[in-house]
């Protein structure tokens, strides 16, 4: 593992998600939402291909920051597009799932700080949570749907620092060893 990337990939991602839940607040015009969620998207995929591209190849880490960045993407191709929300929603899909992959790979490696795998839940968790809130949008009204959003991007951002944090534990474990 390329631990420098890696620490730069989670914390990209994690600037990124944070990013992105700031663009939740309803307070905010929907210009500075768009921006901040655009961009937030942007971070959070540059971050996942940063993290993907320092691990191990072939590894459960590596397929699941891959299908995150893609689902990074796809978002940044909702907020681009006419298709708007149904291209969200299944990005959020695909991060949740590439979250819920990164916590598998995380859960079965033993040398894994315990706050990679409960950030990496977390991040799925939050990002499912962000996909039923676009799917409700739709169904049942915004506000329903927006308020469930909400509560999953900043569990999602929480789970993003708690991975960040566990970058920074490996980093200085990978230091002291050297």
């Amino acid at each position: 593992m390329n631990q420098p990337k890696a620490l730069i990939g989670s914390f990209t991602q994690a600037i990124g998600t944070v990013t992105s839940a700031i663009a939740s607040i309803p307070s905010l015009s929907d210009k500075k939402q768009f921006a901040l969620d655009l961009w937030g998207n942007v971070l959070q995929a540059t971050g996942n291909a940063l993290e993907a591209d320092a691990e191990t190849p072939d590894t459960l880490g590596v397929y699941g920051n891959e299908i995150q960045a893609i689902g990074n993407i796809t978002v940044v191709a909702g907020l681009l597009s006419e298709e708007g929300s149904r291209l969200e929603i299944t990005g959020n899909w695909l991060q949740s799932l590439g979250g819920l992959i990164s916590f598998i790979d995380d859960w079965e490696d033993k040398q894994s700080s315990v706050l990679s795998p409960i950030g990496n839940l977390l991040q799925s968790i939050g990002n499912a949570l962000q996909a039923v809130g676009g799917v409700w949008e739709k169904q049942k009204g915004k506000e329903e749907g927006e308020t469930i959003g909400i509560i999953g991007a900043w569990i999602q951002a929480i789970g993003s620092i708690l991975c960040f944090l566990s970058q920074l534990e490996d980093r200085a474990t990978f230091i002291t060893k050297e």
